[in-house]
This record gives structure tokens, sequence and C-alpha cells, in this order.
């Protein structure tokens, strides 16, 4: 099983990312994750509002 996945929808909120992709087991999932260095900030939801309200109110130590 490849860990890596294709994501779409890509969306940017500020240095946070948001993608869709599909899991191993074919289940739509939603990940948001911050791209700025030594942030280390991602987390993935069951739903594509809970990644996006994640992503506006992530407050990122490293900025």
């Amino acid at each position: 099983m490849s860990v890596f996945r294709r994501f779409r929808r890509l969306l940017r909120i500020g240095p946070v990312q948001v993608g869709t992709a599909y899991d191993g087991r074919g289940r739509e999932r939603h990940t948001a994750a911050c791209t700025a260095p030594r942030c280390g900030f991602s987390a993935e939801y069951d739903s594509r509002a809970a990644a996006e309200l994640a992503a506006r109110t992530h407050r990122c130590p490293v900025r």
C-alpha cells in the first residue's frame, strides 16, 4: 500500500494548504497542513469544512 496520495481541490489559506484525497480504503479524506518551515502542523479530517476551519484558525508558531 502506498503512502503517497494524489491530492485534488487544493486551496491555500495563509500558510496552510488544504487538499482532498482518497485513503487506502477508498474513503474521501481532507488534509490541512502548514507549509511554513519547522511548523509541523498537519491534520486529517472527515469533512472539507473542518479542514478549512482548521486552516483558517491555525496560528503558526513560526511566523
